[in-house]
């Protein structure tokens, strides 16, 4: 009886040693990534990644809210590469991460190779902005596209029937043209959330309204002419980016750093192994074009 006892608790140990062991190395290839010294379970700077078009944010909140709550984590950067994508999402990003700040958190935002429309709309939300020399961003506005493609069906002999109860019901219909007064409508829905933006770009940058609008248009800047607009703080990388986080959270430099996580995704690993073929190109994301017709997107 003495002996089994003796065997179970030396394989306790084992196991707890291993364990101990698996947990140090992990956190010290996590920290090790920001180059500082902090121990595994000392304050650090959180990285998280936006990529791609916006339109599903709730993983990316979930994680932002995670780290909000983290007592370990006190600041976080976000990288963006992103073209923008649809104004509710967009929105719901921008607000989370001003749910971090709010728990006296700094965000900083590190701007890749895109960060327009959307992709701005998130950045302003931070407390500082980097951007490299060549990064795309701006594009500060709305598009909505809609097709008409009644000569086609006509060609091809097809009827396009709507049967709706409310005026502006079928508004957008592609199997006829816009009326004026539905091109008004939209016009003022757009007008409406291209005010929003502005106004989340004059509050988020510290800005008059009146010099925003004066860029607003819908153009894209390069990372330096951004910066001659005041549209961000400093040209630099991620790595600038994580060392400006950790000055604001007062971290010794360089902060140790939390990784972004990665989602893994069977689409994505499709469309890695199919490449550039044409089952590839029916693999790629596509936006409705109906559903979710409001874009912030360059």
């Amino acid at each position: 009886m003495g002996r089994r006892l003796t065997i179970v608790g030396t394989t306790v140990l084992v196991w707890l040693a291993v364990a101990g062991l698996f947990v140090m190395v992990v956190g010290g290839a996590r920290g090790g990534e920001g180059g500082g010294g902090a121990s595994l379970f000392g304050p650090r700077v959180a990285i998280v990644e936006l990529e791609g078009i916006i339109t599903d944010v709730d993983d990316l909140v979930r994680e932002l809210k995670a780290h909000r709550e983290n007592p370990a984590v006190r600041a976080v950067v976000i990288r963006i590469n992103s073209p923008g994508g649809v104004v509710g999402p967009t929105q719901e990003l921008h607000d989370a991460i001003l749910r971090v700040r709010q728990a006296r958190k700094p965000v900083v935002a590190s701007l890749g190779a895109v960060a327009a429309s959307g992709g701005y709309y998130t950045a302003v939300a931070c407390d500082q902005i980097y951007a490299n020399k060549g990064t795309l961003t701006g594009s500060i506005g709305v598009i909505m596209q809609l097709a008409n493609v009644e000569q086609l069906m006509k060609k091809v002999g097809v009827d396009y029937v709507v049967v709706k109860a409310g005026a502006f019901k079928d508004i957008g219909n592609m199997g006829r043209p816009m009326t004026p007064e539905e091109r008004r409508v939209l016009q003022a829905l757009l007008d409406d959330i291209h005010a929003q933006f502005i106004d989340a770009v004059a509050e988020g940058r510290k800005l008059p309204r009146e010099e925003v609008v004066r860029f607003a248009d819908g153009r894209v800047f390069s990372g330096t002419q951004a910066k001659d607009l005041k549209m961000v703080d400093a040209l630099g990388g991620l790595e600038d980016a994580v060392l400006a986080a950790g000055k604001l959270a007062g971290l010794p430099s360089p902060p140790s750093v939390i990784q972004p996580r990665r989602h893994f995704s069977i689409m994505d690993l499709l469309r890695n192994q199919f490449g550039g073929s044409a089952a590839g190109a029916l693999l790629r994301p596509a936006l409705p074009a109906f559903k979710t017709p409001l874009y912030l997107m360059d």
